[in-house]
């Protein structure tokens, strides 16, 4: 018994998302971080590792040496598993090699810079029959998973509509593009032909397969630039049909002032709906025609078995954004241990029920990208929801621009 080795390519001095995987990694203690190419500048990357205490020689200049570098390491030495926390741009070329490489991946989301290129994954994964996790953290929120258990034991009936919003106001003006975090998201070479539907959008829409059970089939699309210069979408409005004809809105915007990471979601169904909020995530509140509604907390009464998989904490102590990152981690880790140990230990009732976003929701993540992209782009209104790979895509500024 030993814990996972991990490494991390991103991640560096000044970077918000590397340091919430490694807590997120570490919580349980089933993985270490051992290495890292934390950024393309080389002493950056160096002086990255030695803040978190690493050797100075699994500091590397570039994720390729780092691949290289440490397949060369005896096995009980190397690392077994690699992160990456960089822009979009580099998410497919740094997945690719650590495949090829031999190593297990998690990544965080979009996948890749396009569909295609998530295609093109899906089938290195295939091939190398290595595990690949995505970094879709609100599927990690023991509520979430309580809402979905509920969907599918058939208590709400048939499902009709699904609201899911995620209003943000950290980009509302020009002066918020000054940011590390923000520049990139507005660079198309870095970011792909979306900013808010690729940063949030994306995480919205997966919410709402993820809890529903059901697929987006076709949408109609409206995004918009709101700040002048801007050429990718920093707010968007997508009207939604599901694969049970039911209806759907999802709203992601970036530029609703004083709003945080506001992500809400509001199924309906025949006989009763589901409403979860992740500013108040230990609670659901599910409603009916003719009782009173129900408000279910997290650690009380009888939950779903996924749901009390997921908890750490008794009632009344919250926990949030980490903790439902950390399970994301958790689930990965009891799968790549299974491998390494070959102990059905960890793949008990209790572990099966820590599910992790792999390379399906991975394409359907990318595939939702570039059909909201499309059907923006199109005056048609209504758009067949398509895995197929769309190159013909401008970058051009969308929506009128404030002066």
């Amino acid at each position: 018994m030993r814990k996972i080795r991990m490494g991390m390519v991103g991640g560096g001095q000044g970077a918000f998302i590397g340091a919430v995987h490694r807590i997120a990694a570490q919580l349980d203690n089933e993985i270490e971080l051992v290495c890292g190419a934390f950024s393309s500048d080389a002493g950056r990357s160096l002086e990255s590792g030695k803040a978190l205490y690493l050797e100075p020689t699994r500091c590397y200049s570039n994720y390729q040496q780092m691949f290289t570098r440490e397949k060369q390491l005896p096995a009980d030495k190397r690392m077994d598993m690699v992160v990456i926390v960089t822009p979009n741009h580099l998410h497919f070329p740094a997945a690719k090699l650590a495949l090829e490489s031999g190593f297990h991946v998690m990544s965080d989301k979009p996948a890749t810079l396009t569909l295609k290129e998530a295609l093109e994954l899906e089938a290195i994964i295939k091939q190398s029959s290595l595990l690949y996790g995505l970094s879709h953290t609100y599927t990690g929120y023991p509520m979430v998973k309580e809402a979905k258990s509920r969907i599918a034991s058939g208590a709400l009936g048939k499902i009709k509509k699904v609201v899911v919003e995620y209003p943000q106001g950290w980009l509302a003006s020009k002066d918020d593009e000054q940011s590390k975090q923000a520049a990139w998201r507005l660079d198309p070479a870095q970011s792909g032909i979306s900013c808010c539907m690729g940063d949030i959008g994306v995480h919205a829409a997966n919410l709402a397969e993820y809890i529903t059970g059901l697929e987006i089939t076709a949408l109609c699309a409206s995004l918009t630039s709101n700040v002048q210069g801007r050429c990718l979408d920093d707010d968007g409005t997508v009207l939604l049909r599901f694969n049970n004809n039911a209806h759907g809105v999802l709203i992601a915007s970036q530029i609703c002032v004083g709003e945080e990471n506001n992500l809400r979601i509001r199924v309906y169904g025949e006989h009763a709906s589901l409403d979860w909020s992740q500013l108040e995530p230990n609670s659901l509140l599910m409603k009916f025609p003719d009782q009173a509604s129900q408000l279910i907390r997290s650690g009380v009464g009888e939950l779903a078995p996924a749901t009390t998989a997921t908890l750490r904490t008794p009632a009344g102590h919250p926990e949030g954004y980490l903790e439902a990152f950390a399970n994301l981690y958790r689930a990965f880790a009891y799968q790549l241990r299974s491998r390494l140990d070959g102990d059905s230990s960890h793949t008990g009732t209790e572990e099966n029920h820590l599910d992790v976003p792999g390379i399906y929701q991975a394409v359907r993540g990318m595939a939702f990208i570039e059909n909201v992209v499309a059907a923006s782009q199109s005056d048609l209104k209504w758009h067949t929801f398509s895995l197929q790979p769309n190159e013909g895509l401008s970058i051009a500024p969308r929506g009128e621009k404030h002066v």
